[in-house]
């Protein structure tokens, strides 16, 4: 770790590239930052915060809302509605779009974000994340964000992603296109984070793949086949899969591997969500060296119709992708 550069001077010095910038872009990152802070301090201590545990209520996805899953999208909402960076937020937890309240002045910039996901992991301890993409308004400056800012508009369009994995520490992954993609550490005896994993790369191809097994006689046969045949002893591959995207998603952009969420018979459409979590996922890969697909056709070109909507994912080291991609969409 180089404990020269923490995040704030890395967003300064990217900020101070750009003379036409206006700041906003550079604040609502530290905002963002604040929030995963609180998130970690809450996350680290949530049995004894009285945090474990279910709501009692469900969420647009039918998903069981946990307390964690709550405080982390309040917080993400509190540290940005007041900054004047956000002009609407669209989060897996809400079910319509959310405006930035009065007095407050909308920003240049929509956020996007899944507050807590893998959060039915909370109550064993395993690793949780949030993950967020950005787009740049397009509705004019100063007045309220409009569903024409970020539906229908390509995940090619957006400005930055990125994801905190709240595990034995809490890592920041940002990605822009000006910078590529980068990790950072939060180091908790000074409350900042720390440039940790520069320039972050994916290799052309890995031996490690990530897919849930357990509902394989709902999967196309020809995704059983392929997996089928990575099983190969003389391939090499291994299987790795925490149930948790955001971590699963982390272990191999770190190390290298293939995760598919793949469409089955009880959901066609997939289970994740487009927006907020195939999106800046894809961006985060595509930067890194990887790539994204729905099991056809390349994420970013897709365009959101609707908040929700989900998609299968296919995504990681661009030949394994390019392999699984053939695979389901051979005769």
């Amino acid at each position: 770790m180089d404990e020269g550069i923490t995040l704030d001077r890395f967003l300064m010095q990217t900020g101070a590239s750009h003379p036409s910038a206006t700041g906003q872009f550079v604040t609502l990152l530290k905002q963002v930052t604040l929030a995963a802070k609180m998130i970690s301090s809450r996350v680290n201590r949530a049995g004894l915060a009285g945090m474990i545990g279910a709501t009692g209520e469900t969420n647009i996805q039918g998903e069981f809302v946990q307390k964690l899953d709550l405080y982390a999208n309040e917080t993400l909402k509190r540290n940005l509605e007041h900054a004047g960076v956000v002009c609407l937020m669209v989060s897996e937890e809400e079910d319509e779009p959310v405006h930035i309240p009065e007095p407050f002045v909308p920003g240049r910039y929509v956020f996007c974000t899944d507050p807590l996901d893998g959060s039915s992991n909370i109550d064993v301890n395993a690793t949780i994340g949030t993950i967020f993409g950005v787009f740049k308004r397009k509705s004019p400056d100063g007045t309220p964000g409009q569903l024409s800012d970020v539906l229908d508009r390509a995940g090619d369009e957006m400005v930055a992603a990125g994801y905190v994995v709240y595990g034995s520490g809490t890592l920041l992954v940002l990605a822009t296109k000006e910078s590529g993609v980068n990790g950072f550490t939060l180091d908790p005896s000074v409350g900042e984070f720390f440039l940790s994993h520069p320039d972050l790369r994916l290799e052309p191809s890995a031996k490690m793949y990530s897919i849930n097994e357990a509902y394989r006689a709902k999967w196309d046969p020809r995704l059983a086949g392929y997996i089928d045949s990575l099983k190969a002893p003389e391939l090499g591959f291994t299987q790795r899969y925490i149930g948790s995207l955001v971590a699963d998603f982390h272990r191999n952009l770190l190390k290298g591997g293939l995760f598919i969420y793949p469409s089955t018979a009880s959901a066609p459409n997939g289970k994740l969500r487009v927006l907020y979590e195939a999106f800046p996922l894809a961006y985060i890969a595509e930067l890194a060296g990887g790539s994204a697909t729905n099991g056809r056709d390349r994420i970013l070109s897709m365009k959101a119709t609707d908040l929700h909507q989900r998609t299968p994912l296919v995504i990681g080291n661009s030949e394994l992708v390019a392999q699984a991609t053939a695979a389901l969409v051979a005769d």
